[in-house]
């Protein structure tokens, strides 16, 4: 395996010069159309999937629908497929809209704006939602403007795998879609254009981290064990530590009282030198300058992978940016017991035969630092986004786990689709050379067999979507899966595990009936529907040929361990039906806090059920 830095340069794309960073040349009329078409057929598909629309038959036209608001006034048509999971596979080209009867253009913002009854929008948060479409759509078109490399070139490295850091880095900004399920996916409320161009995922721009030194009266640092704050930020800093010590000492302040914590450009802007203006004056916080190592935005916006040194942390940082229903700040309280859970993770996960014999793994987040703010502290409520304004975390880089010849992609991948509407999992497939089902499971037995298996010996549950998931690939096939995102996301629901009390904090009382939906509608509904309507759509593979790969899967798994039989009939995954989870509906009823992460279970958007594609291989 070669890693060399400085390699990271956006393959075939605009890269907007100082003269061009506060213009916007991507918003032009026939981009902006485009955009419009893309995210009227994921609204039309989303929000029927939830039932919260429901677009009616043509009349003597097969499969083509219809939707009219409730005046009669604004109408659509379009043809559609209904696949498992009453999945909407919408012809995009198809679509047209009628204003009174007459012809008129597609339009996102008009769309939301007429139908937010129907959608369940309080006239309150109406204005929220459009400006988190309005910025939906730009950055489709900034997508467009900005082009992409092609599925096939992603699947084989834009590097041709001499540099497995670069190409990672170039799938992952080249993702265009966002969360598959939610309409309004790329709000990032708070960003200027300026703010765009540095930050975004997808300009793939090199970003410098601000450092600070906060007082450790008012911080705590924890870290895995075996690892110290010294030894950690000089792994991090290298000289620049004790050039920040002597900036500390030069200022006539004891650097012994000080913590060393990176923060997001933005955020230091925005919010600290604002909102935090106390703390400065009161030299809690000071100051320090600019880091060296050069870092690329992930999909999640406010985590960075480190391009300078690729076997070096991701760094993670609070940023007060409202995005896809929360405002993406670091709570200091849920900091401090992150590397405790971790810790306790990744020693069940390697006492685990059969996670180890599948690959499973995790990348740990081994240190955080957490900055308390004694006065919003004491005037917000609990969970309030102006108690997570400055935290920071690191979490390992996967480049470690990596053998010759292997790749590394974002989970996420497995759902883009290039400008020539190839799926990126059908490239992977071409590449791989192996029949589309023997790929298929592969990636089952990688990624859903292990959640399975958590599902089932420990009532243990992640949030493994497409972007909290890294693939280990080798030859374009899925051969291990690498689990982040952990101490804010694992849930442990029931009995069979008894946890230390650093970490109780991620246990979470789940009704036993909702335990099972982990993986219906966290892998089932909100990834493999969408893949299964992409294969087949492409002519790759057949949705009944998709979910008979599945149940196989899930069957050899529960053969392999008929000690855990009371489990398999407890929580049945070939059970006829299952409830559906709405993810919009969250969304939509509030955009700014969608759920309470204490209680994951209590906010849940039921609609009814949906039938289970396993439950016909029973």
């Amino acid at each position: 395996m070669t890693v060399q830095a400085n390699t990271f340069a956006p393959a075939r794309r605009h890269t907007p010069g100082a003269g061009t960073m506060n213009a916007a040349p991507h918003l032009d009329a026939e981009r902006w159309s485009r955009a419009n078409r893309h995210l009227l057929r994921k609204a039309l598909a989303e929000f029927s999937h939830e039932r919260i629309l429901t677009p009616e038959p043509v009349d003597g036209e097969p499969g083509s629908y219809r939707l009219r608001s409730g005046d009669g006034t604004h109408e659509y048509r379009f043809a559609a497929r209904v696949l498992e999971l009453e999945h909407w596979s919408i012809d995009a080209a198809s679509i047209r809209y009628f204003q009174d009867g007459t012809e008129a253009p597609l339009d996102v913002l008009g769309f939301i704006t007429a139908f937010h009854g129907h959608l369940g929008i309080n006239i309150q948060m109406l204005p929220v939602y459009l400006e988190e479409i309005s910025s939906t759509l730009a950055s489709h078109a900034y997508k467009q403007w900005a082009g992409q490399p092609s599925a096939a070139e992603l699947a084989a490295g834009i590097t041709g795998g001499a540099d497995v850091a670069a190409d990672f880095q170039a799938i992952e900004r080249s993702m265009t879609e966002g969360h598959p399920c939610f309409v309004a996916n790329n709000g990032r409320l708070g960003f200027g254009i300026s703010d765009y161009h540095a930050f975004a995922p997808e300009t793939g721009a090199a970003v410098q981290l601000e450092w600070i030194a906060v007082h450790r009266s008012h911080a705590v640092f924890t870290s895995s064990a075996g690892l110290d704050y010294r030894a950690h930020l000089d792994a991090e800093l290298g000289p620049l530590a004790v050039d920040f010590t002597s900036e500390l000492q030069l200022q006539g302040l004891d650097p012994e009282q000080y913590f060393f914590m990176p923060v997001h450009p933005w955020q230091w802007e925005n919010k600290l030198t604002v909102t935090f203006a106390a703390e400065i004056a009161g030299q809690r916080i000071v100051y320090l300058g600019t880091g060296t190592d050069q870092y690329q935005a992930q999909q999640s916006i406010r985590t960075f992978f480190n391009t300078s040194a690729p076997a070096r942390n991701y760094v993670k940082t609070a940023m007060s940016v409202l995005n896809m229903g929360f405002m993406r700040g670091l709570s200091p309280q849920y900091m401090k017991a992150t590397p405790a859970i971790n810790d306790w993770l990744r020693n069940l996960i390697e006492a685990d035969g059969a996670l180890q014999q599948r690959g499973f793994t995790m990348i740990g987040e081994i240190a955080a630092l957490g900055y308390h703010n004694g006065y919003y502290e004491a005037g917000s409520a609990s969970g309030s986004p102006y108690r997570k304004m400055l935290s920071a975390l690191w979490r390992e880089s996967p480049l470690p786990l990596l053998r010759d010849g292997q790749q590394l992609a974002t989970m996420a991948s497995l759902l883009h689709v290039d400008a020539q509407g190839l799926p990126m999992v059908s490239a992977l497939i071409d590449r791989s050379g192996l029949a589309p089902a023997d790929w298929l499971r592969r990636y089952f037995e990688a990624y859903l067999v292990p959640l399975v298996h958590c599902l089932y010996k420990y009532e243990l549950a992640f949030m493994p979507h497409g972007e909290n998931v890294i693939l280990v690939l080798q030859d374009g096939v899925p051969v291990r899966a690498v689990m982040k995102d952990i101490a804010e996301e694992i849930v442990v629901m029931g009995d069979r595990l008894d946890l230390p009390d650093e970490v109780s904090r991620i246990k979470a009382a789940i009704p036993d009936g909702e335990k099972v939906l982990a993986i219906f509608t966290d892998i089932f509904d909100c990834i493999f529907r969408f893949m299964a309507a992409l294969l087949e759509d492409a002519g790759t593979l057949d949705q009944e040929e998709f979910w008979r790969t599945a149940a196989a899967a899930v069957k050899e798994y529960q053969e392999q361990h008929p000690e855990l039989a009371d489990q398999f009939a407890r929580h049945d995954l070939f059970a006829a039906d299952f409830e559906l989870s709405c993810l919009n509906r969250l969304q939509l009823r509030n955009n700014q806090q969608m759920l309470d992460l204490t209680d994951p279970s209590g906010g849940l958007q039921m609609a009814g059920r949906l039938a289970n594609p396993l439950a016909r291989f029973a």
